[in-house]
């Protein structure tokens, strides 16, 4: 291998590394953002109705905590996908039905295949 070509191939590997290395941490860096955000979400909604409870003069104790348990929040969800999917979706009951006539192709055919009559010919 003469010099030239060494040269070019570990430069184009260094290149190809540089991208993979710097790929990955951009990846990485954006998973723990994301986890930050998640893990902030509940909190600061938590502060909000908090703040909420303040200016409508309601009482509250330092000890209680504005949670829900998964299953209250699963069911809630489910709720609102559900009144949201009806919402945009109304069918008019009408099925129709067109028969759609296809080319002969034998590249679909099932008799080639079977007898390998088109595999022969390469």
């Amino acid at each position: 291998m003469k010099l030239l070509d060494y040269i070019l191939i570990s430069s184009i590997w260094e290149f190809a590394i540089t991208v993979t290395v710097i790929g990955y941490l951009i990846v990485l860096l954006a998973l723990i953002f994301l986890f930050f955000v998640y893990l902030l979400i509940p909190k600061a909604l938590d502060f909000y109705t908090r703040a909420k409870l303040r200016r409508a003069g309601k009482k509250e104790s330092e000890e209680s905590t504005i949670s829900h348990s998964g299953e209250v929040n699963a069911a809630i969800s489910m709720a609102i996908y559900l009144c949201m999917s009806e919402r945009h979706d109304i069918e008019s009951g009408k099925i129709t039905a067109k028969k759609l006539s296809k080319r002969y192709s034998p590249w679909s055919s099932k008799i080639y295949t079977i007898m390998g009559g088109l595999n022969s010919r390469f």
